[in-house]
């Protein structure tokens, strides 16, 4: 309890410290269209939430991202369980994902352009982000479970669906919390970055893209720290509901 308590309290110290810092060099530059001091992007942030298109465009990108998401871990479980038990499938679907890994976010995003509407952009460019990423640690769980135990339910007869609860799973589930970890990251990500170029009705590019074009720095900055923390707790709720799952299962 006395290590938790710490903990937080160094976050806290650590939060103010950049805080005091990102002040200090605003008042240095002394120009608010280049670095928005903090109190201002507090005073813009205030004024963002009183209007009806802030939310609607938080709603809407956050559905489409987090769709995205959630495509990306049902396809890549589903290839990853495919190329585990098919040697010929893993090596077909390797190539791809590695294609994918690979090709920048931009390049995705101007091509995507070109088979779907804007307002779908940020579902595909966050859906072929993640999907590597839970490909790979998927595949990497199944292929690290332990032969023994594998053994052990082949000599004892166990039936695929308990063998699937008691041995699969929790040798997977470490690789699975680690690639969500960081493929929400990447999908915010490739999702906003989509938008931006995409400009999507009542989005969060959108509104970033206007307050660029505006040199409206305080509104930047803001959209900014909403990005963030919708990422921060779209985090944490969905890891907290896959341990969840997690305990009911195992």
């Amino acid at each position: 309890m006395k290590t938790t308590f710490y903990n937080k309290k160094y976050r806290i110290l650590a939060v103010i410290f950049w805080i005091v810092l990102w002040q200090l060099v605003s008042m240095l530059v002394n120009k608010e269209m280049l670095l928005a001091s903090p109190f201002a992007v507090l005073r813009a942030f205030a004024g963002l939430t009183g209007e009806a298109d802030f939310w609607m465009s938080i709603f809407n990108s956050f559905f489409k991202i987090v769709l995205g998401f959630l495509l990306a871990i049902a396809i890549g479980i589903l290839f990853a369980v495919m190329s585990y038990r098919s040697t010929v499938l893993k090596e077909l679907i390797s190539p791809l994902m590695k294609i994918i890994q690979a090709t920048p976010v931009a390049s995705f995003i101007i091509l995507a352009l070109l088979w779907v509407q804007s307002k779908n952009l940020s579902i595909l460019c966050s859906f072929l982000m993640v999907l590597p990423v839970i490909y790979t640690n998927v595949l990497q769980g199944l292929s690290d479970t332990e032969p023994k135990m594998l053994e052990m339910a082949q000599v004892f007869r166990i039936r695929p669906v308990k063998k699937i609860r008691y041995i699969f799973i929790p040798a997977v589930m470490p690789y699975f919390v680690s690639a969500s970890t960081v493929g929400l990251g990447l999908c915010w990500k490739a999702g906003i970055a989509a938008e931006v170029i995409g400009l999507p009705k009542f989005s969060i590019g959108e509104q970033l893209y206007e307050a660029k074009i505006y040199l409206m720095t305080e509104e930047l900055f803001a959209w900014t720290i909403v990005i963030i923390l919708i990422s921060v707790i779209s985090e944490k709720v969905i890891i907290r509901f896959i341990r969840f799952i997690q305990k009911l299962l195992v």
